[in-house]
């Protein structure tokens, strides 16, 4: 049975869903769109306590001129500079949308971002204005682990061009899928089916998993420390011989260079394993809150699934007519499975030939991975502002794409290149 894929207005090209062998998604969304212009304006300290005040009684925040893009190359018209953005930051806010749980994010005067001189201060919140009704990736919380302004940085002016590293790195993980699974397109009509498809590609992956023993690409989707998170997992193999095994979460990273990566590469992905991990594992153990589920979603728990999805649920083996229908078969699913290993896997391949240059087995640590998503959402909730790197960390300033307009770069030492994929 292929596994089915499907993208959706809401979520990210990291959320989409697969489900063994997955059913690739036709959209037809429109990526062109342009931001309107807005009249700037550079307001005094005491106007910009009078606007606070003001935003305190009506809990207004920036609108969509500092929406990120996804498909911004080279930042083009509709993606903002770190520079625009601080210009739009001193506007007034006459042109404002409504919208709760603030962030405060300081800019300098002069125009860069984040200085420690005579600052405005522009109320934003990165949880509900970039993941409103769609949940924060897993790749959202390493992103942040890796440096916090880099993550803030890219959702304010759009997602920088990918290397070649990460093209590369792209093109590997759909050979590995193409191995195991079979993708079959199919067209989404609404939200709902977008996530009936995620919950039925996940049915059928974990079915692989407990008769192949392997699967990969598993859609994940939970509720952990307070927010619904999404994910999906490269790769789970189910050990031989064993009957009481428990599944072991795999990450395949691919390299430019034929050396291990540095520390604090190593300690982002096991940060990413780990919250796989602490997802399935809320999973299995049946800990997902339907009814706020339908709510934070904004889904209609009894609309009827268009009529593809209810054909390819009913080849699976059981008839679902609406998204209910399909969560009560995910929980039967759920409910199947064993918690994941506590041992956990990363592989790192060289991206020339696919030689393995060296695999990081290493045990999950509960309170460490809670503790990292917790310090993330601090930022992503706007309870204290984005850090830069640490000092022993600044090399990863000289590959960073927004270097150039943030203050930590210039005091960096680069020491080496990140070259993972």
């Amino acid at each position: 049975m292929p596994r089915l894929a499907a993208n959706s207005p809401e979520l990210t090209e990291s959320q989409s869903p697969s489900y063994t062998p997955p059913i690739e998604e036709q959209t037809s969304q429109n990526h062109n769109n342009t931001v309107p212009e807005i009249p700037l304006e550079i307001i005094s300290d005491e106007e910009m306590a009078l606007i606070e005040a003001a935003f305190a009684a009506t809990r207004s925040v920036i609108s969509s001129p500092l929406r990120a893009s996804s498909s911004s190359a080279h930042f083009p018209n509709n993606v903002r500079s770190i520079k625009s953005i601080t210009l739009l930051s001193k506007r007034s806010f006459s042109g404002c949308s409504s919208q709760s749980d603030p962030l405060v994010i300081d800019v300098e005067d002069s125009g860069r971002l984040m200085s420690s001189q005579k600052r405005n201060r522009v109320v934003a919140s990165l949880l509900s204005r970039y993941r409103r009704k769609r949940g924060l990736a897993v790749t959202d919380i390493t992103a942040t682990e890796w440096c916090e302004k880099k993550m803030e940085y890219t959702l304010l002016c759009g997602k920088p061009e990918k290397t070649k590293a990460m093209k590369a790195g792209s093109i590997r993980h759909e050979e590995l899928e193409e191995e195991v699974i079979k993708k079959v397109k199919v067209y989404v009509e609404s939200a709902e089916d977008f996530w009936a498809l995620k919950f039925l590609n996940f049915i059928v992956g974990a079915n692989q998993l407990l008769f192949d023993g392997l699967t990969c690409e598993l859609p994940l989707v939970g509720f952990a420390e307070g927010v619904w998170m999404v994910g999906v997992i490269d790769e789970i193999r189910m050990p031989e011989g064993q009957s009481d095994a428990y599944p072991m979460l795999v990450d395949t990273k691919t390299r430019v260079e034929a050396s291990l990566p540095l520390e604090p590469q190593r300690r982002n992905g096991r940060l990413q394993l780990m919250c796989y991990k602490h997802l399935w594992d809320s999973l299995v153990a049946d800990d997902f809150p339907s009814r706020q589920f339908f709510e934070f979603f904004s889904l209609n728990p009894n609309h009827i699934l268009s009529a593809q999805i209810r054909e390819h649920t009913a080849k699976c083996g059981f008839a679902a007519e609406t998204l209910t229908d399909m969560l009560r078969y995910s929980r039967n699913t759920w409910c199947m499975l064993p918690p994941a290993h506590e041992q956990l896997l990363l592989r790192y391949e060289l991206q020339k030939d696919q030689s393995l240059l060296g695999e990081d087995q290493f045990e999950y640590d509960l309170h460490w991975v809670k503790g990292q998503i917790t310090s993330s959402l601090e930022v992503w909730r706007g309870e204290r502002e984005a850090s830069y790197t640490s000092e022993d960390e600044r090399w990863k300033c000289r590959y960073c794409k927004f270097a150039s307009e943030c203050p930590a770069s210039k005091s960096g030492s680069p020491r080496r290149k990140d070259t993972e994929g």
